[in-house]
């Protein structure tokens, strides 16, 4: 068998440039830190790092989003914890207006006071986030969630609570479930004066004994004063809903006494006239506000103070539900802020992850990059001796 010298030469130049490639390719590794730079030099690591990296990247951006999310919480928060305070110092001043040694102008003025405070309320419920979306707009609304017409407080939103997921937490809270569902009464039933009464008689708002007995129907407690010396004065309960009469009949009326029937019962203050009743009706749905207007409007009006003792003390009851509502939503923003922080702390973990899992497809072991491009070197080194020796075969070299 016999060699040309040509196709020596051919077969060592060629080894020389595929030394000299592999070696510029480890020279890249290593001055980029990365065994993979480009897709063809390992399709299924390239792969696996751009996964990685694209997780990664939704993670960011699923913080940045939590990060607006826990800012209009924390502002909502805040809103809540303003309203405690301002129904608070409503709830002293509706205390203070029931003092019997208040007189018409004292009351006007904190029906005044009571005024301001009212507006304050109002504005909390329609705090806006610091990109201007409002913090109690529920599921939707426009730029102000709440209007305030003449005939009352509207709610403007869709009401609704956006559900918090395993990497984000609501933008907004449900202002009608904060505001605008207040129950009227004690929650179970309601205790009013009757528009005609001439006496001084007034109801406490009156408690459930027995919610088996409840029949949810409305009520009316007539008084009857007899003509004898001494007047007798008895009461008479009607199931206005059925028109049957509720026995025993006539039963005798003592100022502070309780009176109970069909599971529920309240305590009667004051002297009523014959005709005087009072009515009783299943609770309905109420707000705040208008909770707020119908007690501003019995201390600052020229009423009685059996009516104004009635409003008032139904006043501080409703207030009570109300303020319960918005601690409860207050606790609710908390446990959300505390979800943010475990939802952050879980995100970084898994970021830390996917770097690991990225770094792992596509960085590249220095330690065993430096020895392969020491050996590639070699080899380089080898083949350019061996081509420079294939270049002394020439048959001229011989001849003298």
């Amino acid at each position: 068998m016999r060699l040309g010298t040509a196709n020596t030469y051919d077969s060592t130049l060629s080894n020389l440039m595929k030394r000299q490639v592999e070696l510029s390719g480890q020279q890249e590794k290593l001055t980029s830190g990365k065994k993979i730079n480009r897709a063809s030099d390992d399709p299924t690591g390239a792969a696996l790092a751009e996964r990685a990296l694209t997780r990664t990247t939704r993670i960011e951006t699923e913080e940045r989003a939590l990060v607006l999310q826990r800012n209009a919480i924390t502002l909502a928060e805040s809103a809540l914890g303003d309203a405690t305070a301002l129904m608070q110092s409503l709830r002293e001043l509706v205390v203070k207006a029931n003092n019997g040694a208040m007189n018409s102008t004292n009351r006007a003025s904190l029906a005044q006071e009571m005024r301001g405070l009212r507006d304050q309320l109002f504005a909390s419920a329609n705090r806006n986030d610091t990109n201007g979306i409002p913090l109690f707009g529920g599921l939707g609304s426009a730029a102000t969630p709440f209007s305030d017409p003449a005939t009352g407080v509207i709610f403007n939103g869709i009401a609704g609570q956006r559900a918090s997921t395993e990497v984000s937490l609501p933008g907004a809270m449900d202002g009608s479930a904060i505001f605008m569902n207040v129950p009227t009464g004690n929650g179970t039933f309601n205790v009013a004066l009757g528009g005609a009464n001439t006496g001084t008689v007034w109801a406490a708002p009156g408690q459930v004994v027995s919610p088996g007995a409840l029949t949810g129907d409305n009520y009316t407690v007539t008084f009857t004063v007899s003509a004898t010396v001494p007047p007798v004065t008895t009461y008479d309960v009607v199931n206005t809903t059925t028109a049957l009469p509720v026995p025993p009949a006539a039963q005798p009326y003592v100022d502070g006494q309780t009176i109970a029937f069909d599971g529920l019962s309240f305590v009667s203050h004051g002297v009523p006239q014959s005709g005087d009743t009072v009515l009783i009706a299943p609770s309905t749905q109420s707000n705040i506000f208008e909770v707020l207007d119908r007690a501003i409007a019995s201390i600052d009006g020229a009423n009685g103070n059996n009516i104004m003792t009635q409003a008032t003390n139904l006043a501080l009851v409703e207030f009570d539900a109300a303020m319960d509502r918005i601690q409860s939503a207050r606790g609710q923003a908390g446990d959300w802020l505390n979800r943010g922080d475990r939802i952050s702390s879980s995100q970084t973990n898994r970021s830390i992850q996917l770097q690991g899992d990225r770094s792992k497809a596509e960085d590249l072991d220095m330690v065993q990059g430096i020895s392969d491009f020491q050996k590639m070197q070699t080899g380089y080194q080898a083949a350019l001796q061996s081509y420079a020796s294939v270049q002394r075969l020439s048959l001229f070299n011989f001849i003298n």
